[in-house]
C-alpha cells in the first residue's frame, strides 16, 4: 500500500471520528435541553413535575403561546395558567401544536371568584376545559380567597368525580386564616397545593408550619422576588452562583426545589426559559442551603390586604 492510500484512508478516519466527536456533544446538548424535571408526590396520590412555568401578566396571547411552545421544546410540561390570566385558548393550541400526548403535561389553571359568584362553578368549569381544548384539568386552584368558595369547592369537588379535574387547590389562601380552615378541615377533598408568594426574602416558615400536617405542598410565585434588583444581585447568593457556574436565578429556583416547593417561574424571553428549566445539573449543599436559608426577611413584594383585593375585584366579571 502506498504512501498515497495511507493518506487518504487516515483522512476518511480522522473526519469520521471527527464526526463522531461532534454528534457526541450534540447529543449531550440535546439531553441537556430535555432535562428531566424532578416529579413531586401528592396528598391524593398523584405526581407533578414540581418545576413549571408561569403566565401571568403576560402581555399578548401571541406572546404567551410562543412562551408555552418554547418551554415545551426545552421539557417543560407543568403550566400554570388562570382565567384571569387570559392565556388559557393560547395555552390550549400550543399543546395541540408541540405534538406532545395530553398525558404528558400537567395543566393547572385558576378560578376567577366571578366565576363561581352565582352558584355556576360546574359552568364555568366547562367552559374553562373549552377554552384549554382539553377534557380534564389537572389542578384547579380558587384564586382568591373571596366569595362564596365553600360552594364553589363543593362543586368543584363534584368535577373531581365526573373526571373533569384531578386535582384540587387554594391559591392565595394565606390571607385568611377562617378560609384556609373552611377548605382543609371542612371540605371532603384536601387540597394538593397552596400557592402563595415566596422566594429567598420571604420564606413563609409560619405557612409552611401550617400545612405540613395536611401534606399540601407549597408552590411559589414571584419565586425570583418579582425580578426585584436586590435579590438577583444579592452577594451571597452570588457566590454561591459563581462556586457552580450559575447564574443567580438558577442558584434561587434550585433553593426553591431543594427545599421541597413547587415553583412556576414566569418566562417569555426563550434565553430565560432554557436557563430555568437547567437547574437539576448541579446541587446545593447542605452549608449552601443554610446560607440561602440565612437570607430570610418576610420581605413580600405583593402586599395589597385583603379586603382592598376584595374592593378591588368582588365586581370584575371575566369575558370567556
Amino acid at each position: 500500500m502506498g504512501n498515497r492510500e495511507l493518506k487518504r484512508r487516515y483522512l476518511i478516519v480522522s473526519f469520521l471520528l471527527l464526526g463522531l466527536q461532534i454528534i457526541s456533544v450534540h447529543g449531550t446538548y440535546a439531553q441537556d435541553m430535555s432535562a428531566t424535571v424532578p416529579m413531586i408526590k401528592l396528598n391524593n396520590g398523584l405526581e407533578m413535575p414540581q418545576l413549571g412555568i408561569g403566565t401571568f401578566a403576560i402581555p399578548t396571547q401571541e406572546i404567551a403561546k410562543e412562551a408555552c411552545l418554547e418551554a415545551f421544546r426545552n421539557g417543560f410540561r407543568h403550566v400554570d395558567a388562570a382565567h384571569v390570566y387570559r392565556v388559557e385558548r393560547v395555552l390550549g393550541e400550543a399543546m395541540i401544536e408541540s405534538g406532545i400526548p395530553r398525558e404528558e403535561f400537567w395543566i393547572a389553571s385558576k378560578l376567577w371568584p366571578s366565576d363561581y359568584a352565582n352558584g355556576n362553578t360546574l359552568e364555568s368549569i366547562d367552559k374553562m376545559l373549552e377554552r384549554l381544548q382539553t377534557t380534564y384539568i389537572d389542578l384547579l386552584y380558587i384564586h382568591q380567597p373571596i366569595g362564596d368558595y365553600v360552594s364553589a369547592w363543593k362543586a368543584m369537588e363534584k368535577a373531581v368525580e365526573a373526571g373533569k379535574v384531578r386535582s384540587l387547590g387554594i391559591s392565595n389562601f394565606d390571607a385568611t386564616d377562617e378560609g384556609f380552615r373552611a377548605i382543609v378541615d371542612g371540605m371532603k377533598i384536601k387540597p394538593v397545593a397552596l400557592q402563595i408568594e415566596c422566594h429567598p426574602y420571604a420564606q413563609r416558615q409560619d405557612i409552611r408550619e401550617k400545612i405540613k400536617p395536611y401534606g399540601i405542598i407549597l408552590e411559589c410565585w414571584y419565586p425570583l422576588g418579582h425580578g426585584n434588583e436586590e435579590l438577583l444581585s444579592d452577594p451571597a447568593i452570588k457566590t454561591i452562583a459563581d462556586a457552580h457556574n450559575k447564574s443567580i436565578a438558577q442558584v434561587i429556583l434550585r433553593w426553591h426545589t431543594q427545599e421541597g416547593f413547587s415553583v412556576i417561574p414566569g418566562a417569555t424571553d426563550p434565553n430565560h426559559i432554557r436557563e430555568n428549566i437547567r437547574i437539576f445539573d448541579f446541587t446545593l449543599s447542605d452549608a449552601e442551603m443554610g446560607v440561602m436559608r440565612s437570607l430570610n426577611k418576610d420581605q413580600r413584594f405583593y402586599n395589597v390586604p385583603i379586603e382592598q383585593l376584595e374592593r378591588m375585584i368582588s365586581n370584575m366579571v371575566l369575558q370567556d
